[in-house]
């Protein structure tokens, strides 16, 4: 039975962890995560969860501690934004190597710099490529729900990989929404105790593991974490299955919002969607044949179901609330249009970075990127491509 409450962001995904009651939480404060550890160590300090929290010295040092904690057999997990996120760096490709199916909730800021404490997916994109599973939110109800389903996917035997669950700063993090929670018994049913068969601090089996790889291991050991994170892609839409019996809400790899007849297609990740779905029923209202695809899944990145889900679009616009520096456009820009062309779907694509630093990005912005994709086809120009939305001259 569904509990209804208002929430913000930090609330609901430390309300989940209290429903979970992991073994381990070390963490350090950072904007605009901070709420989230701040709100654990209530819950436990109250008695209402037995969860170990670890102050610690950075976050370097938090991730160190739930990596030794998961090692030792224990589920463990942390929260983090932007430069605390960086300075995991290291940690975070131990974690993912060594197969730590530990979770970590990212509330996404700018990466300096210069210094910012606002929303955008700098930090996240950043560590795209360190192994972790990475699962947006464009809302408070996506964020709890993700981080309740995050377990599920990283402790599964086909997987045992870490879980970076993210919702974007201050934008979900601390603004109060309406939220249907579960029961507490219903998500620990779902969630489950962790009871690992194998794990690498196991005093009844010791091994040494980690310290050094010769060449001759270390390829191999790369394909298996490759391997598991291609299955993962299965095993996060038979969880998000499973979930809907208990909660009755829908979740994939990714969203399509009015896409079925769409000619101009707008695909963007996190809580910029709501913005872009409320200009996309404004123009359908004038006729205007407009679509959105929400990104909920970056990695494994559903590279053939996107394709497949565009293919009959005339123009996609693909947004990026993150800078890559590779002079070509974003990230999310560059491996869409690789997975256009590896399935051989060959649809105009425009490249747009938005939202940087916590930048606006409003309504009247996302029909001025469907007006520019309608006339380029209409007129048969060319839109310029990697262009900044919102870019004061």
């Amino acid at each position: 039975m569904a509990v209804k409450d208002r929430m913000s962001g930090n609330e609901a995904v430390s309300y989940a962890i209290r429903q979970i009651n992991p073994d381990v939480m070390p963490a350090f404060p950072i904007t605009p995560s901070t709420e989230i550890p701040q709100l654990v160590s209530s819950y436990i300090a109250n008695g209402e969860m037995d969860t170990e929290f670890i102050p610690v010295e950075s976050e370097h040092s938090s991730m160190s501690a739930a990596i030794g904690a998961q090692a030792a057999g224990a589920r463990s997990l942390t929260a983090t934004s932007s430069a605390g996120l960086a300075l995991m760096w290291e940690e975070l490709l131990l974690a993912a190597s060594n197969r730590m199916p530990l979770v970590l909730a990212l509330v996404n800021r700018t990466l300096s710099g210069p210094i910012n404490i606002n929303c955008d997916h700098s930090d996240g994109m950043g560590a795209r490529d360190t192994g972790w599973i990475q699962i947006y939110a464009e809302n408070n109800q996506e964020a709890y729900d993700n981080f309740i389903q995050a377990y599920p996917v990283a402790e599964h035997p086909d997987v045992h990989l870490p879980v970076m669950i993210c919702q974007d700063g201050f934008i979900t993090s601390h603004a109060v929404e309406n939220i249907e929670l579960l029961e507490d018994k219903a998500v620990k049913n779902f969630v489950g105790e962790y009871k690992p068969e194998e794990y690498l601090l196991n005093p009844g089996k010791p091994i040494a593991v980690g310290p050094y790889a010769a060449s001759n291991y270390v390829m191999e050991a790369k394909k298996n974490q490759e391997t598991a994170m291609e299955n993962a892609k299965e095993v996060i839409l038979k969880v998000a299955k499973e979930y809907q019996k208990i909660s009755g809400r829908s979740y994939g790899l990714f969203e399509e919002y009015r896409t079925q007849d769409a000619e101009y297609i707008m695909l963007l990740i996190g809580s910029a969607a709501g913005t872009a779905k409320q200009a996309v029923d404004d123009l359908r209202e004038k006729g205007k044949k407009a679509g959105v695809i929400k990104l909920r899944v970056f990695r494994p990145f559903p590279a053939r179901e996107l394709a497949q889900a565009l293919k009959n679009c005339k123009t996609a616009a693909i947004m990026d609330r993150c800078e890559s520096y590779n002079g070509n456009g974003g990230p999310l820009g560059c491996e869409v249009d690789a997975a256009l062309f590896r399935n051989k779907i060959m649809i105009k694509t425009v490249n747009y970075i938005y939202g940087l630093g916590g930048r606006d990005f409003t309504v009247e912005d996302v029909y001025q990127v469907f007006q520019e994709m309608e006339e380029s086809e209409l007129n048969k120009t060319e839109i310029e491509q990697y262009q900044y939305i919102g870019l004061r001259k």
